[in-house]
């Protein structure tokens, strides 16, 4: 009883996260290597509840895009209301000193399998959404603006952004991909997320933005950045490796 309670008063409802478990299972092996020394008893500091999976994904090619930066404005006005590249949830970054393909790349949210982000944040304003596949969302009402979940991304940049929202007295809120899910300036009647529309595909003009409902590989960077250059883009003369 004493567990549930503690894992109730946590909100876990008694979940384990894949690196907790871990941490169990080794727990129960010394558990019974030692025997019956403490045979009703296991011991847990800290019960975190399971994030279940994002049921949608967006994959890049870098090197099919660019360079216009549609898919920033785009992402912006959907949810921001305004056409405002520091309000883009997905990033576009140039340099003019490198040659191509090195001179511009993508870096989008990765819905992470196990999000940094959601772990980070003090009041729970950021967590998986089941009414919207999954996706992993901020509450803006819930959100205090104090910037741990941008702080807690381990991309550069962060896949969070803070900055003041209108809807709440211009008081700095976060702010990351969701699909356009909850998007309130959304165009299409179904709305965005994992069964909808994202407004950086739609608007991309080389499809240069994809999204998938397959889980990427997490490591490193070649689950997220895809060729996804075809026989119409061989034809116009460019490169497709």
């Amino acid at each position: 009883m004493g567990n549930k309670k503690q894992a109730k008063q946590d909100g876990t409802n008694g979940k384990i996260t894949r690196r907790s478990f871990l941490k169990l299972s080794g727990a129960a092996a010394v558990g019974m290597w030692v025997g019956n020394a403490l045979p009703d008893v296991i011991w847990i500091d800290e019960v975190i509840a399971a994030i279940p999976a994002s049921e949608g994904y967006l994959l890049v090619d870098t090197k099919k895009c660019q360079g216009c930066m549609s898919c920033m404005l785009a992402c912006s006005l959907v949810h921001e209301g305004v056409e405002n590249l520091s309000l883009a949830r997905i990033q576009v970054i140039q340099n003019p000193f490198q040659k191509w393909p090195h001179d511009l790349t993508i870096e989008q949210c990765r819905q992470c399998v196990d999000p940094a982000c959601v772990a980070a944040c003090p009041v729970h304003a950021l967590e998986a959404n089941p009414n919207y596949g999954n996706v992993r969302m901020v509450y803006g009402e819930r959100c205090t603006g104090c910037g741990e979940c941008a702080a807690a991304c381990p991309y550069t940049p962060s896949r969070s952004l803070v900055a003041a929202d209108e809807r709440y007295q211009n008081k700095e809120k976060a702010g990351k991909c969701d699909l356009c899910a909850k998007a309130p300036y959304h165009w299409y009647k179904k709305g965005g997320g994992p069964h909808g529309k994202q407004a950086c595909i739609e608007v991309c003009p080389v499809k240069a933005i994809k999204f998938t409902k397959e889980i990427p590989l997490q490591e490193g960077e070649a689950g997220y950045k895809v060729n996804l250059r075809d026989e119409k883009w061989a034809s116009l003369g460019y490169p497709m490796d």
